[in-house]
């Protein structure tokens, strides 16, 4: 999956913009999987193809996931509260996690049904040419949704939608195999069809677990890329009074990061001198990275005074 770009410090991850853009790329995905639905899954039946029949299924999960994303988009853009103290913007993991449950079940149950058609080849209808069509068209069309939600992916800087695009992107791949069966099919070879079906299969079930694992451990508080740190790092010991520092924690919450850290300031400082590098640490920290807070403890440090010069 592409990796989102460390932010700059004109960026802000929770602008009306921003939300807006996120709900707009996922409503126009939501009215292409529900003609993309309608139009497969009654066009395989008509046409007797299980490859089509798979896809279609495929387009009516991704239905329910736009659903799922757009729940989450509207949900972890709410203000802390009494019980929330740092926002709710997990709820765009949880979002994630449910996405791959989601398509973990849709995979298995696809998988189910092909090989029950591949066990019975005798039983296997032949496949009419309106289908070839249908899953070219479906095709085209998951392609370019995959094109233009990774574009307004990119430009809002959302995981949960770059994952949501990359999966349009695994739908244009499934209807490449689907497509590839059909033709195979008409050519006088009729297993390729459920053969299609159980390709699709696999790819929906191996996508599943790859986000919900990301997502699980993400929930599970793991520490953001080292990349990431890194930067984190260069700021804190770029700003004025610091020191020294050290464990340097961090987790995810959405696309947001919490972080906690121990600053070594000068000993002889006053308390609020201390404070005043301590804010300006952290003001840096969340101004230029993807940062929602940064908790940071002062750790006096003795800087033992150089000798007179001669002197050993």
């Amino acid at each position: 999956m592409q990796a989102i770009d460390e932010l700059d410090e004109h960026d802000d991850e929770n602008t009306p913009s921003r939300q807006e853009a996120a709900k707009r790329s996922t409503l126009v995905s939501v009215f292409v999987n529900i003609g993309l639905t309608i139009g497969q899954v009654t066009t395989g039946i008509l046409a007797n193809s299980a490859g089509l029949i798979a896809d279609g299924i495929h387009s009516l999960s991704d239905l329910i996931a736009d659903f799922v994303v757009l729940f989450a988009n509207h949900h972890s853009q709410k203000a802390p509260d009494d019980d929330h103290h740092y926002g709710h913007q997990r709820y765009e993991n949880a979002a994630s996690l449910t996405l791959g449950l989601l398509l973990l079940a849709v995979g298995a149950g696809m998988l189910w049904g092909a090989f029950h058609k591949i066990e019975q080849p005798g039983a296997l209808q032949p496949v009419k040419s309106v289908a070839i069509w249908v899953a070219l068209a479906a095709l085209l069309a998951k392609e370019s949704l995959f094109r233009y939600m990774l574009n307004v992916a990119q430009k809002v800087r959302s995981s949960m939608l770059i994952a949501n695009a990359w999966h349009a992107r695994s739908d244009a791949a499934a209807s490449l195999v689907v497509a590839v069966g059909i033709a195979g099919s008409l050519l006088g070879y009729p297993m390729l069809d459920p053969l299609a079906a159980m390709i699709v299969g696999f790819m929906v079930t191996k996508m599943g677990w790859g986000f919900a694992w990301d997502a699980l451990h993400d929930l599970m508080d793991r520490a953001v890329d080292d990349d990431t740190v890194q930067a984190i790092r260069t700021t804190l010991t770029n700003t004025p009074g610091v020191l020294g520092w050290h464990d340097l924690k961090t987790r995810k919450a959405g696309d947001l990061i919490l972080a906690d850290v121990h600053l070594e300031i000068d000993a002889d400082m006053t308390v609020e001198q201390g404070h005043d590098i301590a804010l300006e640490a952290r003001r840096r920290v969340m101004e230029r990275h993807a940062v929602l807070n940064l908790m940071t403890h002062v750790d006096p440090l003795r800087i033992k005074p150089s000798p007179p010069q001669g002197v050993v």
